[in-house]
């Protein structure tokens, strides 16, 4: 399922338990946080999202690979949680994002 946020265009991949809320969503992402990631993990406790980044490489401490190990040791067991996929464009949007930022540094 494609989902449009005010942080970019995903693709749900799982929404165990309905986890996924956009209004929770957008108020928790930070853009300098988690938009150099490939993958979006949330999951709520006692009504409180968290948001965890990964990578699309396949190593590392940040690997999607790691998602697996992530759900089973940080969160609570049986928690509602959520994988989101960013969408094909997002290298595009943050180069053009990064080039307006510079730009309007520069004018000031």
């Amino acid at each position: 399922m494609i989902i449009e946020t005010e942080h970019g265009v995903f693709t749900l991949i799982k929404n165990h338990k309905d986890a996924f809320d956009i209004v929770k969503f957008n108020e928790k992402y930070i853009n300098e946080l988690f938009d150099k990631y490939m993958y979006i993990v949330g999951d709520v406790s006692a009504t409180i999202l968290r948001l965890k980044g990964f990578l699309e490489e396949d190593k590392g401490v940040h690997s999607y690979k790691k998602i697996p190990d992530y759900l089973n040791e940080s969160c609570n067991m049986n928690s509602a949680y959520f994988i989101l996929k960013r969408g094909e464009h997002h290298e595009e949007a943050l180069l053009e994002k990064e080039l307006d930022t510079s730009y309007n540094e520069e004018k000031e």
